[in-house]
């Protein structure tokens, strides 16, 4: 056999992109789940790494320890719990304001002239050129008390002090929004621009006025592109760890900064790696009941 004939692509091209994504989700998701995962089950220790091996040999016998309490102690501990809580509340109310305000940015883009769309994109993706760290400590220039913003209102008159923004729960839906509003727009974009137009003057020769074609016919097709720009939003959102320790400082708990200190600051490896584990499983809930119901609407147009 040649070497050739060995390491041959498929004919299906399908078959080598499925293969490729497949072997992209083992090794930098699956493996290192599986790695976590392990470290969870394991009980704290005063070695390097700080948790106890899992596997050790007494003798010619192998021994298996494993433990559950780090995930019982998730639920006793108001620190997680809480935490946990304030992330799902800080991700949902993200998710709901990128789209009352991506939604009219997407249709307004997709409704555009074909010569004007890619210079539209274009402004909404040249934030993505600059660090990602950058553009949050950016705002807090804006934000802080001597800052921009601040400074404007005053010179304007509308305001005789300073407003408190910087390290409120408003600062981290400011920074939140602002970051990810590009990944809710694109994907409903890329459905829109799809659209066939044709049906909005169809219902308008009908007698329906724009508001109601739009309710009827544009919502319901653009379904899909807003729960995928949701899930783009939500689920990242609930991780993200650099907006609410910049900006939001200690005023609002989130599981992220509650992670890297378990992990970095106690070194508690086994409950940090626990609850990692459970934020894993949590996120894999909307995302089955998206694609629930995507399967249960494509049973319904067939």
């Amino acid at each position: 056999m040649r070497w050739g004939t060995l390491f041959r692509l498929p004919r299906d091209r399908r078959s080598v992109v499925i293969a490729l994504v497949l072997g992209w989700y083992v090794i930098f998701f699956m493996i290192p789940f599986f790695l976590v995962l392990k470290i969870s089950l394991s009980r704290l220790s005063d070695m390097i790494p700080p948790y106890a091996p899992m596997f050790t040999f007494d003798g010619m016998r192998l021994a298996i320890t494993l433990t559950f309490e780090n995930f019982s102690q998730l639920l006793s501990d108001p620190i997680f719990v809480l935490s946990y809580l304030g992330s799902l509340q800080t991700a949902a109310i993200t998710t709901i304001f990128c789209i009352l305000l991506g939604y009219p940015l997407a249709y307004a883009v997709a409704a555009a002239r074909p010569s004007a769309r890619p210079s539209l994109l274009l402004l909404m993706t040249i934030p993505f050129w600059t660090s990602f760290l950058i553009r949050i400590y950016a705002w807090i220039g804006i934000l802080k008390d001597n800052g921009l913003l601040n400074n404007l209102l005053i010179w304007l008159g509308v305001i005789a002090h300073p407003l408190r923004i910087m390290n409120t729960s408003t600062s981290i839906y400011i920074g939140m929004v602002y970051c990810y509003l590009p990944f809710f727009v694109l994907p409903l974009y890329a459905v829109l621009e799809k659209m066939d137009w044709s049906l909005l003057e169809a219902a308008s020769d009908l007698g329906w006025r724009p508001f109601r074609a739009f309710w009827a016919i544009t919502v319901p097709l653009s379904l899909p592109g807003v729960a995928a720009g949701a899930l783009l939003v939500f689920v990242p959102a609930t991780g993200e760890y650099l907006i609410p320790r910049i900006l939001g400082g200690a005023v609002n708990l989130m599981i992220a900064p509650v992670l890297w200190d378990s992990f970095f600051v106690a070194r508690d490896w086994p409950i940090a790696s626990a609850a990692t584990v459970a934020l894993v499983l949590l996120l894999l809930l909307p995302l089955a009941f998206v694609e629930r119901a995507r399967s249960a609407a494509a049973e319904a147009r067939a």
